[in-house]
């Protein structure tokens, strides 16, 4: 790549769609019904990031090193970009709970019909730090907002089998797992909770 106009354009390229990337973290959750939710976290910053750094590419009055070390940087980007794509890219739920500072947060999660009932997993930590287990909780699905409550499930059968629908109801999870990102078996830090309607005249907390 000694010739610095076809350099110059391959690096514009790879800029145009690290932007494409990031935008569609963003994007890909107005394909849901409902209120949007915002990417967060990991997802938020790696969108952010794949903005930054594909607009930095695409600018041209900069030091050539410079653009190797934003080439560098954007598989960092990348990463998390693409896994909150490829995750929203299928069904998923809103769940509003509360952290331990009682703030207000969107759960974002894979969800799973069995048993009659709906059902979520996660780590166990996740559950216990925002209280979940016999709250009464917000739930967003189907663009309707419901009022649940969840129970925790630790007996390994049940978070084994919790897991196991997840796996084969979502396709990123399988591609994830073929990547190494993503267990295919539950782990011993997981646990599954049931969504079930609250009761009649019971209203979620706030």
């Amino acid at each position: 790549m000694n010739n610095p106009r076809r350099r110059t354009q391959w690096f514009t390229a790879v800029g145009t769609v690290s932007v494409a990337v990031g935008l569609s973290v963003f994007a890909i959750r107005l394909t849901h019904e409902g209120p949007y939710a915002m990417p967060h976290g990991g997802a938020f910053i790696g969108g952010l990031a794949a903005l930054l750094l594909g607009g930095l590419l695409i600018l041209s009055s900069k030091p050539n090193w410079m653009n190797w070390c934003i080439l560098v940087l954007l598989p960092v980007a990348w990463s998390p970009a693409a896994y909150s794509i490829l995750g929203e890219s299928e069904e998923v739920i809103s769940l509003y709970a509360f952290d331990q500072d009682n703030n207000r947060v969107d759960l974002r999660l894979w969800i799973v019909e069995w048993d009659d009932g709906s059902w979520v997993g996660m780590g166990r930590g996740k559950a216990i730090s925002h209280s979940l287990d016999g709250a009464q909780l917000e739930v967003l699905r189907f663009g309707d907002i419901q009022c649940v409550t969840p129970t925790l499930h630790e007996d390994r059968a049940t978070v084994s089998m919790i897991h196991q629908m997840k796996v084969e109801k979502y396709k990123v999870a399988q591609i994830a797992g073929a990547l190494g990102m993503y267990p295919l078996k539950a782990t011993d830090s997981m646990v599954a909770l049931r969504l079930d309607p609250c009761s009649e005249g019971e209203v979620p907390d706030t």
